[in-house]
């Protein structure tokens, strides 16, 4: 396999997530920038075919622009970041995703097989090149799949060349492959993929890659294999996130009350699970069932604020990470002397298909959130922001919110009467009893009606159990 570089660099640098289409297409979007290595052997050049293993399904393609290291870098700025770069060219960072999990984040076998960095098929000179006015495109069989501008990234040029220089030398021909953007999905045998980077009237020209079968892994190691999730993944745009809690399961904890979980829970030896403090915002005290998406505030302190509360900070980081099922769930530390969340990032939250909102510290802008339709639970409104008290800290971590222990992934359910917290091992079981409870007290709201004594009805008791046995036959009829 042939590439246009010359010399192999001693390294091949490739960032995670840039470009903030295909950080919503991921659901997250990172503080900073994040990296794994490619091994110099994945390079290839265009008209080189990428190899589907025989067994893997999964071959993912993603269009990158290429940043070829023309003078060693070592502590850089980011102003000086862009000076370091020599060459501009177009590549594809392919991988497949059926390895992905045997090595989780280091993306080794995934993605460095032999020919799975094709560059090319010409070099942009970067000194003729504005860094924030260049071109993305990638076609799959002649269609365009992928394009965007690099006035959108997350992280500039400079600021990974800076980056990567703080702990390590950059030296000259080692590439940065700065990310790709919304679009990338799945090819197989016998598609095209071509990638081309523009700009300031030049033009990579396309790399082109025939995708072909390649011979079948030996057992040596860790083998095919993909999950929903890994097949959503690597599909991206073109699959929906599929909800984060089972419809049925969903279903079965909207038909019992809140108190009656509580209830239930308590018998079980659980007394603390309710989020307290909170009440429903707006007039009609909907049903909210979900999945808890936590996020964590600390106490405010200045000299902290600006380097975890400004830009893409963990509160913003949140609403982004939601998919559709989650319920955002905010420790605020019982405070609601200052906003945690104000109109815009809770419709943002309907939007990405949040079931609804709970924060045991203050809104802001409570009327409009009131008429988004969606659920949400509060300590209280306030007009301030939330830098009066609170620094945005973390997110997908354990926490405590109105006294309540909250994990990520437990159960969160809400009505009239405040919300409660479901470990989700128990969730089938508590459905069935709680059916079964609300049952009873059916009947004996009706006897109560007809003039009965609580005396051995409420709770139900030996003397009643017949009659509400004949009574239950008839109600299951």
């Amino acid at each position: 396999m042939t590439h246009p570089l010359g010399n192999t660099p001693t390294k091949i640098v490739a960032v995670h997530l840039n470009y903030p289409s295909r950080a919503k297409e991921r659901v997250r979007v990172p503080a900073q920038p994040s990296y794994f290595l490619k091994p110099p052997s994945s390079l290839a050049g265009t008209q080189d075919a990428i190899e589907r293993p025989t067994g893997c399904d999964l071959l993912g393609f993603e269009g990158e622009i290429a940043l070829v290291i023309g003078s060693r870098a070592r502590h850089v700025t980011p102003d000086d970041g862009w000076s370091h770069v020599r060459w501009v060219t177009a590549a594809n960072d392919a991988g497949v995703y059926d390895l992905r999990y045997a090595d989780r984040g280091s993306n080794l076998r995934s993605k460095g097989a032999d020919g799975f960095t094709p560059l090319g098929p010409r070099l942009l000179d970067a000194r003729q090149l504005d860094p924030a006015a260049l071109r993305l495109r990638t076609w799959v069989n002649g269609e365009l799949v992928q394009e965007d501008t690099t006035d959108t990234l997350l992280f500039p040029f400079g600021q990974l060349v800076a980056d990567l220089s703080r702990l390590m030398t950059l030296e000259p021909g080692d590439v940065v492959l700065t990310g790709t953007p919304a679009g990338a999905s799945v090819v197989r045998p016998g598609d095209v993929v071509e990638v081309e980077v523009s700009g300031d009237g030049l033009s990579t020209g396309r790399l082109r890659n025939p995708i072909a079968h390649g011979p079948a892994l030996e057992p040596y190691g860790a083998m095919p294999r993909a999950d929903p999730a890994e097949r959503e993944a690597a599909h991206g745009s073109a699959y929906e996130p599929e909800p984060v809690l089972d419809v049925r399961l969903a279903d079965g904890l909207r038909s019992v009350a809140v108190a009656t979980l509580s209830a239930q829970l308590r018998s079980r030896g659980l007394p603390h699970m309710s989020i307290d403090g909170v009440r429903p915002v707006g007039p009609d005290g909907g049903t909210m069932v979900g999945v808890a998406h936590t996020l964590r505030y600390l106490p405010l302190r200045e000299d902290l604020f600006k380097k975890y509360g400004s830009g893409m900070n963990a509160q913003k980081r949140a609403i982004e990470e939601v998919r559709p099922g989650h319920v955002l769930v905010m420790d605020a530390r019982r405070d609601p002397t200052a906003g945690t969340i104000g109109d815009i990032l809770a419709l943002r939250a309907r939007r990405r298909g949040a079931a609804g909102v709970v924060t045991d510290g203050a809104l802001r802008d409570s009327a409009a959130i009131a008429g988004l339709g969606l659920p949400v639970y509060a300590a209280g409104s306030h007009p301030s922001v939330l830098g009066r008290r609170h620094v945005p800290w973390d997110t997908g971590v354990p926490i405590a919110c109105g006294g309540a222990l909250v994990q990520p992934g437990d159960l969160v359910v809400g009505d009239a009467d405040g919300v409660i917290v479901v470990p989700p091992d128990l969730a089938d079981e508590l459905i069935a009893d709680c059916r079964e409870q609300e049952r009873q007290e059916r009947f004996i709201t009706e006897q109560v009606a007809a003039g009965a004594s609580v005396d051995g009805l409420y709770p139900l008791g030996p003397a009643w159990r017949d009659a509400y046995e004949n009574w239950r036959k008839g109600e299951t009829q």
